[in-house]
């Protein structure tokens, strides 16, 4: 049996459960969550209103919200993913974790529920927007709810790929540089100027993964199969990756 099928022969919803609920209580034991929670709504709400020119616009839509979402995740998720299992491995605190009776896939589910749920948090903690626009006017809410999810949904993305890449070093420094520079990939694909000089096959194939373009038209209210799909799908890669990165470093 390989490491991933005992992982998966192992599987517990429960210690996963148990696991997140301790990851998750972490998070709020310091500061840092609130200042990230602080920053979040503060960069949501400049961008809202400032950048977006909300009341300019004159229409009760969170168009202006949702618009900025992949650049603010570019700058806040990486830091949330980078302390995944870079800053165990700093601190040494994963060789305590991986003698608990669980296994490597659950370890891997838990802390990344933990910081989806808490990406999760701060979202939530814009809704006083969504109300503002049904005080202001007649909101089509089921685009809001949309974007809500497409929005959680490219979180989701950006922290399961930002978790396999902090597996691979103890430096928090270098996962957030690496991690950062992956998530620009995965934006750019949707920019046309840089997939524009490659073979039709490989630009039709690289612009299908582009987050901005999948966030884009779940925001617009279209819950497409495929593009929900792709998020789902990209978080489950990746997390397997992790996996097996967890795995290859616990065997070193």
């Amino acid at each position: 049996m390989t490491n991933a099928d005992t992982a998966v022969a192992e599987f517990s919803p429960h210690r996963i459960k148990a696991l997140c609920r301790k990851e998750l209580a972490g998070y709020f034991a310091t500061p840092l969550a609130y200042i990230f929670l602080s920053v979040f709504i503060m960069l949501s709400g400049f961008f809202t209103f400032e950048l977006g020119s909300f009341f300019q616009r004159d229409q009760a839509d969170l168009m202006a919200f949702f618009s900025f979402h992949p650049w603010l995740y570019l700058v806040l998720m990486p830091p949330l993913a980078m302390r995944l299992w870079a800053e165990e491995r700093h601190s040494g605190s994963i060789e305590l974790l991986m003698t608990l009776p669980l296994s490597t896939l659950e370890a891997v589910l838990a802390k990344f529920l933990a910081a989806w749920l808490f990406a999760g948090v701060a979202l939530l903690l814009t809704s006083p927007m969504w109300m503002t626009v049904n005080y202001l006017g007649n909101p089509d809410n089921g685009i809001i709810l949309a974007g809500y999810l497409g929005s959680w949904l490219m979180g989701g993305g950006y922290l399961a790929m930002g978790g396999c890449l902090s597996a691979l070093t103890k430096n928090q420094v270098v996962a957030f540089v690496i991690t950062l520079a992956a998530c620009l990939f995965f934006l750019f694909l949707g920019f046309e100027p840089v997939v524009a000089a490659l073979p039709e096959g490989v630009r039709s194939l690289l612009s299908s993964m582009s987050f901005l373009d999948r966030f884009r038209s779940i925001s617009r209210g279209v819950l497409d199969v495929g593009d929900v799909g792709f998020f789902v799908l990209f978080m489950v890669c990746w997390l397997w990756a992790t996996v097996a990165v967890v795995n290859w470093k616990k065997a070193e």
